[in-house]
């Protein structure tokens, strides 16, 4: 009998981890500093493609879940970009690829973000390195134009 209670509060305990994993492997990193991002780009010669969303907004969600998030876990992405969120219209710190204190919003409008889902590519100095992507576009292409995308960085970053 303890045999089994034991059991049973081992797969208790098992599953009630599994949400938490899957929530974490299923999002994105949030930008919070773009200067410090850039440092890491550098390392690496890959460019910054940055995900402007808002809460509840299925199209960002649809593009997070099949497109940006299973590049984001893929370790051969690791190699050719860096992944992160910005909240169009938040008001949460963030650090531009200058070092100024800006906030999310902010960020975006200065980028000229109105519309969500965008997707922009940035080099490490914090410039376009590719034509942003509005919309969800049409999902049976959208994994190409992200690939594009990524690829113009990519050239731009390694001077290609």
């Amino acid at each position: 009998m303890m045999r089994l209670i034991a059991a049973w509060g081992l797969i208790l305990a098992w599953g009630l981890t599994l949400p938490a994993g899957a929530h974490a492997a299923a999002s994105l990193v949030h930008a919070k500093n773009f200067q410090s991002d850039a440092q890491t780009a550098v390392k690496r010669r890959v460019p910054i493609l940055v995900l402007f969303s808002t809460p509840g907004c299925p199209y960002c969600e649809q593009v997070k879940r099949d497109y940006l998030v299973p590049m984001h876990t893929d370790r051969a992405y690791r190699n050719r970009v860096i992944i992160r969120e910005v909240t169009v219209n938040a008001t949460t710190p963030l650090t531009g690829f200058d070092g100024a204190s800006t906030t999310e919003g902010a960020f975006a409008a200065a980028n000229k973000v109105f519309m969500v889902p965008t997707v922009m590519v940035f080099d490490t100095q914090g410039a376009a390195a590719s034509e942003a992507i509005v919309g969800l576009l049409i999902p049976d292409f959208y994994f190409g134009y992200l690939e594009a995308a990524i690829d113009q960085g990519l050239g731009k970053v390694r001077g290609n």
